[in-house]
C-alpha cells in the first residue's frame, strides 16, 4: 500500500504545479479566497489531550528527561516503562465530541474556515485511515473525527481545511530511546513509535532531509 500512495504522490507532484523542492514551493501564493476569509478557526485536538499538561508537544517532552512535562508524567502515570504515552490512546474517547455544535459555534463566530490538525506530531491521525492503524476512528473514540466535523462545516459551507504535521513524526518520540521507557527497538515501520530518531535542529528549515536515514527512505510530508 506504501508503494501505491508513493507512486500516486509522485505523479501529482509531476502533473502539478509545485515541484518537490524549495525554488518551486517558495513560489506558493496565499489564495485570495482565503486572504479575503479574515478570520478562521485552527484545531489542535488529538490524544494529547488527555494529559492536558503543557501543550501539545506532551508526546516528545514527556521523554526528556527532567522537563516539567516528564516530572508530571511521573508524579502522575509512573514510569515511562510502564505507562507510556500509547497508553493514553484507549483514554482518548472524544465522549463529548458533537460535530454539529461545534460547527454551529464556529458559524456563530462569524469564521468562514476551519483548520483541524488532522495528524499532529505524534502520528496519531484524526480520520479514517488505510495507512496506519493508529487513527481515531480504530482506536480511542473510534469516530471519523474530521469526517464527521467536515460534513458539520459543509452544511454550513464554511470551508474545511485540514494540516498535517506528520513531518516531525520521525525524530518526535526519540528522547524515549535515551532512558527505560517503552520506546525501544526493535522499532518497524508501520509502529506508533516508529522512527524515533535523534532530534535535529527542529528550527533549521533547511537541515539535512531524514530521508536517507530513514528505513527504505521513506518520505514524510508536511503540509
Amino acid at each position: 500500500m506504501k508503494e501505491a500512495y508513493l507512486e500516486t504522490i509522485n505523479q501529482v507532484i509531476k502533473e502539478g504545479r509545485f515541484k518537490d523542492h524549495w525554488s518551486s514551493l517558495s513560489e506558493y501564493r496565499v489564495p485570495d479566497w482565503y486572504q479575503g476569509a479574515k478570520f478562521g478557526i485552527f484545531i489542535h485536538w488529538g490524544v494529547y489531550s488527555v494529559p492536558a499538561f503543557g501543550s501539545e508537544w506532551y508526546s516528545r517532552n514527556m521523554y526528556i528527561q527532567g522537563s516539567k512535562e516528564y516530572e508530571h508524567h511521573l508524579k502522575t502515570y509512573g514510569e515511562h516503562k510502564e505507562f507510556g504515552y500509547k497508553d493514553f490512546i484507549p483514554k482518548f474517547r472524544a465522549e463529548y465530541f458533537n460535530p454539529e455544535e461545534w460547527a454551529q459555534l464556529f458559524e456563530d463566530a462569524g469564521a468562514r474556515y476551519v483548520m483541524p490538525v488532522a495528524e499532529h506530531h505524534d502520528g496519531f491521525q484524526m480520520y479514517k485511515s488505510e495507512v496506519s492503524p493508529f487513527n481515531a476512528y480504530e482506536m480511542g473514540p473510534k469516530r471519523d473525527v474530521l469526517g464527521e466535523l467536515g460534513e458539520s462545516l459543509a452544511k454550513r459551507e464554511i470551508a474545511f481545511c485540514a494540516s498535517s504535521h506528520r513531518m516531525e513524526h520521525w525524530f518526535f518520540m526519540g528522547h524515549g530511546k535515551e532512558f527505560d521507557s517503552d520506546i525501544k527497538e526493535p522499532l518497524v515501520e508501520g509502529d506508533f513509535y516508529w522512527a524515533a530518531m535523534p532530534e535535529p535542529d527542529h528550527q533549521d528549515l533547511f537541515s539535512p532531509s531524514p530521508i536517507k536515514r530513514i528505513s527504505r527512505g521513506l518520505a514524510c510530508t508536511h503540509m
